[in-house]
């Protein structure tokens, strides 16, 4: 790895919004490890300018967490520098990851105490809705509220419950897969597909508060204890308003694993953006999840306009 490539972790979305600027809801970024192990982020506002090169096909470990309690976890470099196996791990770190502990803590798993500490905080129960009118039910813990859901790329969400801590939030959980049909996972290529020709606004947020309502009516009558029933819509970023307008656009015409590509993004939704061609006039949806793991340089490149532009109509 030269100076000039960078393994890439995903978009994150820094800072739930204060009450004062709900309007702006945070701020998305392109975070990137540098040869040397330390970050950087790449800020990914509207009119954001993204040129580079995906260097080779692999995709790269990401490395693994330690969790030392609710507020204090640290990133460990993948010490191999090897290829991811599965997900964005290879398998000494997926082993090593104290993170991977969480979804079997509330059948009585073993977990580290720092771990331990952090599934013991306040977490949220909440139904999100993508743009194809597609629901999940999932979870977050208080410090990632809000964040969460803006990196799961939810159009519309709503909170349903307030659980005392990460277990209960998770028998919840369970309980509305099992009772009310919620899956727990939406696959992000689902994601992009559905932001071609996202549903109406108001269908959306329709079906959101329809699936909201039947969780809680659920929850209302489960022997369970440990949590309070809430009803609260989540504030979606700013930035994804453009993105998630009724309009007909197109997928993103480049495989993401190679080869160089060059846009303008207009809009972003979770991981997914609405980026401009240099010399067309479409609307196209990338998805920046795909980078997760690959190692990218930076230049001064642009992504090859499809020769027939009205064969994407």
């Amino acid at each position: 790895m030269t100076d000039t490539r960078y393994l890439v972790h995903g978009v994150f979305w820094d800072g739930p919004p204060a009450a004062s600027a709900a309007s702006d809801g945070g701020s998305p970024v392109l975070r990137l490890q540098h040869h040397s192990g330390g970050f950087s982020e790449m800020m990914l506002d509207a009119g954001t300018r993204l040129g580079f090169r995906v260097a080779d096909g692999a995709r790269h470990c990401l490395g693994h967490t330690r969790v030392f309690s609710a507020t204090e976890r640290r990133h460990v470099t993948c010490p191999d520098g090897a290829h991811a196996v599965r997900g964005s791990q290879c398998e000494p770190c997926q082993f090593a990851d104290d993170t991977r502990l969480i979804h079997d803590f509330h059948r009585g798993g073993r977990v580290p105490a720092g771990l331990r500490d952090y599934l013991m905080q306040p977490h949220w129960l909440y139904v999100a809705t993508f743009a194809n009118g597609a629901s999940k039910i999932g979870t977050a813990s208080q410090p990632r509220k809000w964040n969460r859901l803006a990196e799961q790329g939810a159009v519309v969400a709503r909170y349903v419950a307030l659980a005392e801590d990460g277990r209960v939030v998770r028998v919840l959980e369970d309980l509305a897969t099992s009772e009310a049909g919620l899956a727990q996972q939406l696959r992000g290529a689902t994601k992009s597909a559905a932001l071609t020709a996202p549903l109406p606004g108001v269908e959306l947020d329709r079906l959101n508060r329809r699936r909201a309502e039947d969780v809680r009516t659920l929850l209302a009558g489960t022997a369970v204890g440990g949590f309070t029933i809430v009803d609260e819509q989540w504030v979606r970023p700013a930035q994804a308003a453009a993105i998630c307008v009724a309009a007909s656009r197109h997928a993103y015409p480049h495989e993401m694993h190679g080869g160089s590509h060059g846009f303008t993004l207009k809009a972003l939704c979770g991981a997914h953006g609405l980026a401009g061609l240099d010399g067309s006039e479409l609307d196209f949806v990338v998805n920046l999840g795909l980078l997760k793991g690959r190692l990218v340089e930076p230049g001064e490149y642009s992504s090859e306009v499809p020769a027939v532009q009205e064969a994407l109509f």
